[in-house]
């Protein structure tokens, strides 16, 4: 198997949560020789060298500073997040001799895919230790699972004519215990205090997720199931792109952003419509000496790829497809348009990614919904909007998209690799952009 599919699996394994993976992120950039910058301080970017910066630790911005001032942004960007179960801030009750824990839906994961399966806590939480320092520490508890149980079919005989129907409120609690370890603590008090030894917990975000890792499918090995593929493997396919083509451009600016909060509307401090990405740039143009007009003369010769996911053809569900636009697993990379503009993706953008997939020999599918069914969106139009910069959606085809088991083809995720680092190394792209908007304004 790929070496790169094989790092994949281990990525979404280490990444049960947004904070997680950019941990995981952060770990390989600074094995890569990127230098960190911190939002806090003065920056001092070099020519040549290649640094990254982190907003409120689930969010990354890494780049490939060019040799001399930036004249375009190749941007590669996608999101860290996943639809999920969060822990309610006062979680714990007990309940006919049942530990239980109220939980929140994060976005919009397939509710039923979570019932009857081991699940783990994962995230962030910020605690006084013993000396009264405050610490921000990341977790993973997996060792005592909890689980969502489904009502019996013998209470419940109609399940499977007209399927679950869940009440967010009162069917979407945790069953975690039926004891108490020390009566003196919760059980999740306990739980964390086995992971992070004494200490006052002051904050948390905490999130339930399934304990099994990903796994291959098919005879061939040919597929892959896990949790969060959506969108953590267009964050690694960015990632190894950019690994790939890591010589820094001349005059381009390589660069990868990652946004949290994807699934909720990415207006937060470190989500898409945030100004992370538009204040990143600035403060490597100043740090060339460049002025604002430059800025925004810099925006419109870039090009941003927005990589997410894309809904591959159902077996069982082929009429939900448009019937001229059914992406296939395996068959490439699938280029996302629609008349509402919730992809970005236009005539000149599709161009450019058409034109690059031509000259790379990387097959290229097309999605749009059926004109009776809504689509989803991505952070490509949120982008757009922000800085103006042309924008083009893409994504490789998935199955169960949402659900605490996803599932996609190996081929299609070592295709937007190949795709990435050939955006990331040719130099034409946005000028592809440039000579369009030439000939119109002639």
């Amino acid at each position: 198997m790929s070496e790169q599919i094989e790092d994949l699996m281990s990525f979404l394994n280490v990444s049960p949560t947004a904070w997680h993976a950019v941990d995981a992120l952060k770990e390989q950039l600074i094995a890569k020789n990127f230098n960190f910058l911190a939002e806090g301080a003065s920056w001092e970017i070099l020519p040549g060298k290649s640094y990254f910066t982190i907003k409120n630790g689930s969010s990354l911005c890494a780049f490939i500073a060019p040799e001399k001032p930036p004249r375009s942004v190749h941007l590669a960007a996608s999101h860290t997040d996943s639809p999920a179960l969060k822990l309610k801030p006062a979680s714990e009750f007990y309940r006919d001799s049942m530990v239980l824990w109220g939980l929140e839906v994060y976005g919009g994961p397939l509710l039923t895919s979570w019932l009857n399966r081991d699940l783990g806590i994962a995230g962030r939480v910020v605690i006084q230790d013993e000396k009264g320092r405050l610490k921000e520490k990341l977790i993973r508890l997996d060792s005592y699972p909890c689980v969502i149980p489904q009502l019996a079919i013998h209470l419940d005989p109609q399940v499977n004519e007209i399927g679950v129907v869940l009440n967010k409120q009162n069917h979407l609690v945790a069953l975690a215990a039926l004891q108490l370890p020390d009566v003196s603590k919760s059980y999740l008090d306990w739980l964390l205090h086995q992971a992070l030894g004494e200490h006052s917990l002051l904050g948390s975000d905490l999130f339930l997720f399934p304990i099994e890792p990903a796994a291959f499918v098919g005879y061939g090995q040919e597929m892959i199931a896990s949790y969060r593929i959506d969108s953590l493997a267009s964050v690694h396919a960015i990632w190894k792109g950019l690994e790939l083509s890591a010589d820094a451009g001349e005059d381009c600016l390589k660069m990868a952003v990652f946004w949290d909060n994807e699934e909720v509307g990415s207006s937060t401090a470190q989500g898409a419509a945030s100004p992370f990405l538009a204040h990143t740039l600035e403060r490597i143009m100043i740090s060339y000496g460049k002025s604002r007009k430059d800025y925004f003369q810099l925006l419109e010769n870039s090009l941003c790829v927005s990589v997410d996911l894309a809904h591959a053809l159902h077996p069982n569900y082929p009429e939900k497809h448009d019937p001229f636009h059914r992406p296939l697993l395996g068959k490439g990379i699938v280029l996302k348009s629609n008349t509402k503009q919730n992809y970005a993706s236009n005539a000149r953008t599709t161009a450019a990614i058409t034109h690059l997939c031509q000259k790379a020999h990387i097959p290229l599918q097309h999605f749009v919904s059926r004109g009776d069914m809504p689509c989803g969106s991505t952070i490509g139009p949120i982008h757009a909007t922000k800085t103006g910069m042309p924008t083009v959606d893409i994504g490789s085809p998935q199955l169960s998209m949402h659900g605490a088991r996803e599932l996609m083809a190996c081929e299609d995720h070592l295709g937007m690799i190949r795709l990435i680092s050939a955006f990331y190394n040719d130099q034409r792209s946005e000028r592809i952009l440039s000579i369009l908007t030439a000939d119109l304004s002639t």
